[in-house]
C-alpha cells in the first residue's frame, strides 16, 4: 500500500475536531432540497490525483454540499465546475467536469488537496483546525516525490502551504511572502504560486475570470526551468 493510500485512509477516519465533525454530519442530515435523498460522504475528504504529480493544488476546505456530499474535494459544486474546466483546458484533467467520485475524472501530473479536510461552518476553519489538519498536507507533500509547483487558492491556503512546506524542510524567505493573485515564490525545491480561490464569490463577480486562472495554469504547464514566470 502506497503512502498516499495509507494517508487517505487515515484522513477519512479522523474525528479530531469536534466542531467540524458535528457540522459535516449536520450538513448531511439537513441537505438542501436539490440533494435530498442522496447519501452524503460526511467524513474528511482526502486529496486525489496523479501520485507522480508535478503540480499540487491546495484549496481551503470541502464544501458542505460539494466535497462533503461526494467524498472528493471540489466535486459537485460550482467551484469544482470552474476548477476542473480550467484543468481540462490546461491538460491536467481528462474531462472538464466533476460530479461524483465515479464520474471517470482522472488527473494528469496534478494532485488536489485542501488545507482543512472537513467542511467548516461558514467556510471558516479556526486556527486550531488549520493546525490539526496541517500534518496531513505536510505528509501529502512529502509523498509527492515529483512535486515542483504548489498552487495555493487564496490567502489561507497560501499560509497553510507555506507552513506545510516548512515541515518538509522547505523554508520560506523572511519576511514571509504575501499572498496575491499571480504571486510567485521560488523556495528552492518547489515554487509556490498564488491564485484567487475558485469560489462563486470570486468567479461570479469577475474577481477571478477563466482567463486569469488559465494564465496561472499556463505558467505551470509551460515552465521548463525552476523559475516559471
Amino acid at each position: 500500500m502506497s503512502s498516499l493510500v495509507r494517508l487517505a485512509a487515515e484522513i477519512v477516519s479522523c474525528r479530531a475536531c469536534p466542531r467540524l465533525v458535528a457540522w459535516r454530519e449536520e450538513a448531511a442530515a439537513r441537505p438542501p432540497r436539490r440533494f435530498r435523498g442522496q447519501r452524503y460522504w460526511a467524513r474528511p475528504v482526502p486529496g486525489f490525483g496523479d501520485p507522480g504529480a508535478r503540480l499540487l493544488v491546495v484549496g481551503l476546505a470541502p464544501a458542505a454540499h460539494g466535497g462533503n456530499r461526494t467524498g472528493r474535494v471540489f466535486t459537485g459544486d460550482s467551484s469544482g465546475d470552474f476548477l476542473f474546466a480550467a484543468l481540462y483546458r490546461a491538460g491536467f484533467a481528462n474531462q472538464a467536469f466533476s460530479v461524483s467520485r465515479g464520474d471517470g475524472l482522472a488527473l494528469h501530473d496534478a494532485w488536489i488537496a485542501a488545507a482543512v479536510r472537513c467542511a467548516p461552518p461558514d467556510n471558516r476553519p479556526t486556527p486550531v483546525e488549520f493546525e490539526t489538519c496541517r500534518n496531513f498536507l505536510a505528509r501529502e507533500i512529502a509523498a509527492l516525490g515529483n512535486l515542483h509547483v504548489v498552487l495555493a487558492l487564496g490567502a489561507l491556503a497560501w499560509r497553510s502551504a507555506l507552513e506545510a512546506l516548512a515541515r518538509n524542510g522547505v523554508a520560506a524567505p523572511r519576511p514571509t511572502p504575501k499572498f496575491a493573485h499571480g504571486a510567485e515564490v521560488d523556495l528552492g525545491r518547489v515554487i509556490l504560486l498564488g491564485s484567487y480561490h475558485v469560489s462563486q464569490q470570486n468567479t461570479f463577480t469577475g474577481r477571478l475570470t477563466a482567463g486569469m486562472f488559465d494564465a496561472v495554469l499556463e505558467r505551470v504547464r509551460s515552465g521548463e526551468n525552476r523559475r516559471i514566470s
